[in-house]
């Protein structure tokens, strides 16, 4: 019985997997609801920091911010901001927004411009250390909830590049989450910012216009504005991406939980049809034995 004691252990195997990815199933999910929480919770603020952005914008349409400056003929060098998980376990969560990153990067260097980019997740820094990218900055072991204190050093770095025009475009990568089984990859334009990412409210496209006085002075807040919306729109991203990882995570591990059951169920009748096969030949030799020896 060999074979039964090797198809034993396999089930016991599985059982124990079993065991741990519908803990870890469980676990997501509760996670998936707070990172779901945050990740509303983060919206308010940007929109009403845009609006106030907008606003000043308008009111001084004289000044125009180093955010906002426009680049002249094709741009050369490009920075990327790439948003992934610090662990594993999520299904096709970071191999579909790295295949996006490594398509506009090819576009974007097909065109001539050199790439820099900036690593928040341990999956991301890990494939642009491998593809041979210069990574200008990271930022990992964010756990379970984003905080702003340790992705402003990595975005002040791209938006620094940015304003010392070594960079003439920088581009946001993360996952967006719709709901809990879909979650989109996105690469959007950071920077340069432009109207269309100021007037996207009914309040900021309004046509009567504010008079506001400013201390120290009008470009130095409109840029403090500026650069704190863009700080808002890296930690929305990376609020969007938490949230989608846990997503797939729980869908990931309910998926492995329930092929553990399937896997175990086809082993616990393989198993029985070779231990009733074993009954079967005992009785056989018993009634043949006994046969042999009446007659």
């Amino acid at each position: 019985m060999a074979a039964g004691k090797e198809i034993r252990a396999k089930i016991k195997s599985f059982e124990n997997t079993k065991k741990i990815t519908k803990a870890m199933e469980m676990v997501s999910a509760s996670k998936m609801r707070k990172a779901q929480e945050r990740m509303r919770a983060a919206r308010p603020y940007a929109d009403k920091i845009r609006n106030i952005t907008a606003h000043l914008a308008q009111a001084n349409p004289e000044y125009r911010s180093p955010y906002m400056r426009k680049v002249d003929g094709a741009a050369k060098a490009v920075g990327f901001i790439v948003i992934t998980t610090d662990k594993g376990l999520c299904g096709g969560l970071n191999t579909n927004v790295l295949r996006a990153v490594t398509q506009k990067m090819k576009e974007v260097q097909g065109a001539g411009a050199q790439v820099q980019a900036v690593a928040i997740g341990n999956k991301g820094l890990g494939f642009l250390n491998r593809i041979g990218a210069k990574v200008v900055s990271q930022a990992t072991q964010l756990g379970d909830r984003p905080q702003i204190d340790k992705l402003i050093g990595p975005v002040k770095t791209m938006l620094d590049l940015f304003v010392a025009c070594q960079l003439d475009a920088v581009y946001l990568c993360f996952t967006r989450f719709i709901n809990t089984m879909n979650q989109e990859p996105q690469v959007e334009q950071l920077l340069p910012l432009t109207a269309a990412h100021l007037a996207t409210s009914a309040e900021s496209k309004s046509q009567y216009g504010w008079d506001y006085i400013y201390e120290p002075d009008a470009p130095a807040v409109i840029d403090e504005l500026m650069h704190r919306y863009i700080e808002g729109l890296v930690y929305q991203g990376v609020a969007e991406n938490m949230a989608s990882e846990q997503s797939a995570r729980m869908v990931a591990m309910k998926a492995a939980t329930d092929n553990a059951g399937n896997l175990i169920a086809e082993f616990k009748l393989i198993y029985n049809k070779q231990r009733q096969a074993a009954i079967t030949k005992e009785l056989s030799e018993i009634v043949g034995g006994a046969a042999a020896i009446s007659g």
